[in-house]
């Protein structure tokens, strides 16, 4: 690395309560009570002891982005706190993009405005889909009336970029009912989509229980083809596997597909971290319990791992993040952001340009349009041996 210094630094903070856990859902977030408060003052404890472990003061915060769980059951008054706590630790971008994701609940909308004038700019609504029925199926507590009605608010409300998660892939979903979803979420002035494939993880109530009537990979493939022919003539660019934006990248995200450097405060939450001779990441505990009471033997007592990235695993992490990105990644990263040097895996390079899967570009490590559909073949060839 030859500054780390000069890499961007994000900040993540894990909220993991919920009303309701949803049966696809395999994040660390459960339906429990908790003291707001005392949740507030771990985060920020959290977030003191790593800027001082990782001699982060000179640093600044590029983006923030709170996750979950469902960030927006925090109060307006808890939010203000984090913060404005954040600002009295570690230095703010003046122009620092700040997400909050939201459900789209009566109770949450209501506070939109309130968030946007504590200094949240872009938000993260959880519509999924548009239709009552597919809800109901994921177990979301929320309308299709309430989605729209969630989107007009963060609307009024001002924010710079209106984000909305979408799924496909859904039981008896077909290319027409999952462009309706699309095309209802274009017709509003929404700057980015989230569009993801449901898919059934291990430890999830959908992994006891599978849904019935979920379509097969021809379908599956047909609706991908649809919805990418539709958003593009839209004006959206696909500028990540699962991430369409109207000219307004979340920056958060951005930064962690780049190779970034990110903290993560909260149970559950990971970070990375570059030091002058080494690549840490952090693993806060799960658990809140644990987490409140400061279980562990780390320095920072919030985290239930710490450790160093070898050089021999950092360019399978580099490339697991850098080609998920259309457009992909400087070559000069690989250097500026890892241990390694151009030479130490040219020879692999070359050997997927020769075989069609990535670009024969100087300037850039990135994929054909062919590799782009090809990604686990190709990080496969990263893994260590």
């Amino acid at each position: 690395m030859k500054n780390h210094m000069q890499i961007p630094l994000s900040l993540y903070v894990h909220i993991p309560f919920c009303a309701q856990k949803c049966p696809y859902c395999d994040f660390n977030s459960a339906k429990i009570s908790f003291d707001e408060q005392v949740y507030v003052a771990a985060l920020l404890d959290d977030l003191r002891r790593d800027v001082e472990i990782f001699a982060l003061n000179g640093r600044k915060i590029q983006s923030i982005f709170f996750g979950g769980g469902t960030p927006s059951l925090f109060s307006v008054r808890a939010i203000c706190e984090i913060l404005q706590g954040i600002g009295k630790i570690i230095d703010i971008a003046s122009d620092c993009e700040i997400t909050l994701e939201a459900n789209p609940n009566s109770s949450e909308v209501a506070k939109f405005s309130a968030y946007r004038q504590a200094g949240i700019n872009r938000i993260s609504i959880g519509v999924q889909s548009f239709s009552n029925e597919n809800l109901k199926v994921l177990g979301r507590i929320h309308s299709s009336n309430d989605a729209k009605n969630a989107i007009l608010a963060a609307e009024k409300a001002g924010f710079s970029c209106i984000n909305t998660d979408l799924m496909f892939a859904l039981p008896n979903q077909n290319s027409d009912l999952a462009l309706t979803d699309l095309k209802t979420a274009a017709d509003f002035a929404i700057e980015h989509i989230s569009w993801y494939q449901l898919t059934i993880e291990e430890g999830t109530a959908f992994f006891a229980a599978p849904p019935a009537n979920l379509p097969d990979e021809d379908a599956i493939a047909d609706i991908f083809a649809a919805g990418r022919e539709f958003l593009t003539a839209q004006g959206f660019e696909q500028y990540e596997i699962s991430a369409w934006t109207r000219n307004k990248k979340c920056r958060h995200n951005h930064n962690y597909w780049q190779f970034g450097d990110y903290l993560g405060i909260g149970a559950g939450a990971h970070g990375k971290i570059s030091q002058a001779q080494e690549i840490v990441r952090t693993e806060k505990f799960a658990s809140v319990k644990k987490y409140l009471a400061r279980s562990g033997k780390n320095p920072n007592p919030y985290a239930a791992a710490v450790k160093k990235v070898e050089k021999d695993a950092q360019v399978f992490e580099f490339m697991l993040n850098a080609l998920r990105l259309k457009d992909g990644v400087p070559r000069q990263f690989l250097t500026e952001r890892t241990d390694l040097a151009l030479e130490d895996i040219d020879g692999l390079i070359q050997d997927l340009i020769a075989r069609g899967l990535l670009a024969n570009d100087n300037d850039f490590y990135r994929t054909t349009e062919f590799g782009f559909n090809q990604l686990n073949i190709i990080l496969e060839e990263f893994i260590p041996s």
